[in-house]
């Protein structure tokens, strides 16, 4: 009896093995095929084989890209309004031309002439005018937001887009599904309590799709009749009104935007919504004929772990690539790739001023622990790496050679250039340059040292080490 059972466990084993090496090596072929990162794709594997069926479970949950398979059975046809800009060989004169010419290769959406652009800063300021929109609202409201709290500010919001709602505007309101409460979220309840049409972005309590959780829908974006709309790093809750002293104060800068290049924005968001839900949105109501207000050239960019893979981050190295005279960076996280990293140190080699602000003590403090670690070899290099004192500054903003600018929602992280679905806008424009370039530069605190990095006690050094090391993330 006893040899019988050792004999059935001896080929118990045998299948587990050969099942263990087919399951392992279908993982690998799959990550051979798919995975573009070198580093990714050897952990995937690595684990695959040695972690016997946990392994390969885990990248069955967590590695494979569904929501890029989604999102390209679900995309909404975009309107090309304008031609593909000239090479910027017939432009040299232009420093900035092959800028231009990357951002349509990159986006496939023209870059628009006619804008107006108001910056905005803190939800103080931004707030009161974002309710009265939503209040003067004829036809269409569609906001967009990771963070929207149902507390006394975020209160007023709700009100305003139900009172939208019961008057008889196109109301759409879309909420990440972990940034706006995953287990329970009042804003979603009360709006969708009040028949207001809201939808929470990739959320599910399946196991499913436990692995949606690390993809956030980060951007900010609330657009009126299609004709305005607001953008950039706010999002929506007390903490970022200052005058009534929150215990966490978070300052923003946000913008309104006017023109053609709205469109796109709310081009971006209809994307989203259909996504989400399966809507198509369309129409007059969301996407009127849109006239030249002002002067600045816009185009929207958008970024997320679908379609739109990395094109944030690839426009920021375009960016950095022409800059000929000074970069600079406000983010509140600060912990970009090696690549990055390297752009902005050879920038700084060959003369460039490259100046990067980030909070001296983020909300986040693991972010900043692997920022002391990742950034050693711009300070080498030159760069500037300015520690602004407190309150918390939530702002993404980026200036090429005062009259470029970049400014949305993406932080300078791996998670806002690979994971989240991001929205950014580029802008060119003299004015609007100088107003945002002086406005980073009133941010700008102490410098951070090579000194400071170097002669940090020893476990300091392993704590940032192992922070960076999680940097895709954090």
């Amino acid at each position: 009896m006893i040899q019988e059972l050792l004999a059935h466990l001896g080929f118990s084993a045998v299948v587990a093995t050969a099942a263990h090496l087919v399951i392992a090596l279908a993982v690998t072929v799959h990550v051979l095929l798919n995975k573009r990162d070198v580093g990714s794709s050897m952990a995937w594997m690595g684990l695959a084989w040695l972690s016997p069926f946990i392994g390969s479970a885990l990248y069955f949950i967590m590695g494979i890209n569904r929501v890029n398979r989604r999102a390209r059975r679900m995309r909404r046809p975009r309107p090309r309004t304008k031609p593909k800009p000239p090479r910027p060989s017939d432009l040299p004169d232009d420093p900035l031309a092959p800028l231009e010419y990357a951002g349509w290769q990159l986006t496939q959406r023209p870059a628009e002439d006619g804008n107006t652009v108001q910056l905005i800063q803190n939800g103080d300021n931004a707030y009161p005018q974002m309710v009265a929109a939503i209040d003067a609202a004829r036809v269409s409201v569609g906001l967009s937001s990771y963070i929207f709290r149902a507390d006394e500010t975020g209160s007023v919001f709700i009100d305003a887009l139900i009172r939208a709602q019961q008057r008889g505007v196109e109301v759409r309101v879309l909420i990440d599904g972990v940034g706006g409460g995953y287990l329970f979220s009042p804003t979603y309840r009360r709006l969708r309590h009040a028949g207001v049409p809201v939808a929470r972005f990739l959320h599910s309590i399946q196991p499913w799709r436990m692995p949606f959780l690390n993809l956030r829908l980060h951007k900010k974006f609330l657009g009126i009749d299609g004709r305005f709309a607001f953008t950039g790093g706010l999002n929506i809750g007390a903490e970022n009104v200052l005058k009534i002293n929150p215990p966490h104060p978070v300052r923003d800068t946000h913008f309104r935007v006017e023109g053609p290049v709205v469109g796109q924005l709310f081009d971006a968001f209809a994307e989203d919504w259909l996504f989400t839900t399966s809507e198509q949105l369309g129409g007059e109501a969301w996407f009127p004929a849109l006239k030249a207000v002002g002067d600045v050239v816009a185009r929207v960019v958008t970024s997320g772990p679908d379609q739109d893979m990395g094109k944030i981050e690839f426009m920021i190295l375009h960016a950095v690539a022409c800059a000929r005279q000074s970069i600079r960076i406000l983010t509140p996280y600060f912990l970009p790739n090696d690549v990055l990293i390297s752009a902005l140190a050879v920038a700084a080699m060959r003369g460039i001023q490259v100046d990067v602000i980030v909070p001296e003590n983020s909300n986040h403090p693991p972010v900043d622990w692997g920022r002391n670690a990742q950034v050693r070899p711009m300070l080498v290099a030159g760069c500037r790496i300015h520690l602004a004192p407190p309150p918390f500054d939530h702002s993404k903003l980026m200036v090429i050679d005062g009259n470029w600018c970049l400014i949305g929602s993406a932080n300078w992280d791996v998670r806002s250039f690979r994971l989240n679905f991001e929205l950014d806008v580029e802008m060119r424009d003299g004015d609007l340059a100088r107003q945002i370039d002086a406005l980073m530069a009133a941010k700008q605190g102490r410098l951070l040292l090579i000194d400071e990095i170097d002669h940090a006690p020893l476990a300091a050094k392993l704590r940032n080490n192992a922070a960076r090391l999680a940097l895709p993330y954090l």
